[in-house]
């Protein structure tokens, strides 16, 4: 009988956001715009900054490519991994500002699957669009030079994977507290320009001084990022040893494009960044769940004691 109620709730939190096709379709490209933007303005800041460190070695002008673009597409996906998600979770706050919150206080469906429906139907949405761009980036990849392993794109699809339950997770935790359609875009707007750089997405954490480097480590998105980082540029930088380039230069490559992390002076295992990305979504989605659950109870006891009074 739940498990029916979750995924009904589901389909009809879906259809929702996918029948808003001025919503939906924004949602789709703006992905694939970003990733072109990045392309286009970005890329060769990071192609100079890349043979700077490479400097006084030949190396192939199709293997910095391929280095650069890793980073453009790992970048474009943790962003889009929390702001699409943000954008998915208009449903819930849609459903607060219309009342139809109010109808699901009086029906027989426990708080609990509410809440769940609502996070799963984020995640689907969220990840549906995070796929489609990760797909792009790998068509751009193999246009400019692919140097991904079969565990490198695998890894990669579980790092998306993870950063887009990060994302819902957060997204249906701080739109709990969103009741206007409104609140939402300017919550959406901020995640949009800020994100980004507090996750190590735009500028390596490299470039930044070590105190605000280790404060930014603090953030659960920035091991996400640089999980990406690692899974799609790290086959491309360990190419440039076979053109020459000392194991110790490749090494430090990684390290100044946040392939490597550190936090407080120690380098960050991969296992450990994995492990703080997987606390960091059950603790946010505990909590989210706790309150949903916490106020449909009380909205229901309003409900039945303003009816016992007439």
């Amino acid at each position: 009988m739940k498990f029916r109620q979750l995924r009904a709730l589901v389909a009809r939190n879906c259809k929702i956001f996918f029948r808003d096709k001025g919503v939906f379709f924004p949602s789709l490209l703006a992905p694939l715009i970003l990733l072109f933007l990045f392309i286009a303005f970005l890329g060769n800041v990071y192609r100079d900054s890349i043979r700077s460190v490479v400097a006084g070695f030949p190396i192939p002008n199709g293997l910095v490519e391929s280095i650069a673009g890793g980073w453009l597409v790992s970048s474009l996906i943790a962003v889009s991994a929390v702001a699409i998600a943000f954008t998915a979770a208009t449903v819930m706050v849609q459903d607060r500002a219309l009342g139809r919150a109010d109808d699901f206080a009086v029906a027989p469906v426990s708080p609990g699957i509410l809440a769940l429906a609502y996070f799963l139907s984020t995640f689907l949405v969220t990840a549906l669009i995070c796929f489609v761009a990760l797909a792009a980036g790998f068509v751009y990849l193999a246009v400019v030079g692919w140097h991904l392993s079969v565990w490198d794109v695998a890894a990669s699809l579980l790092d998306t994977l993870l950063l887009v339950l990060f994302g819902t997770a957060l997204a249906s935790l701080v739109c709990n507290f969103v009741h206007s359609q409104g609140g939402v875009t300017a919550i959406e707007a901020t995640v949009s320009a800020a994100y980004g750089f507090l996750c190590g997405a735009y500028m390596p954490f490299g470039n930044l001084a070590p105190w605000l480097r280790d404060v930014l480590m603090l953030l659960p998105g920035s091991y996400g990022t640089g999980l990406l980082h690692l899974h799609l540029m790290g086959g491309a930088i360990d190419a440039v040893t076979g053109e020459g380039v000392p194991e110790a230069l490749a090494a430090a490559l990684k390290k100044g494009f946040d392939c490597t992390l550190e936090c407080f002076g120690a380098e960050v295992p991969i296992g450990v960044c994995y492990l703080v990305l997987i606390l960091a979504i059950a603790l946010l989605l505990a909590v989210y769940i706790g309150i949903q659950v916490f106020r449909g109870r009380r909205k229901r006891r309003e409900m039945r004691r303003n009816a016992g009074n007439l």
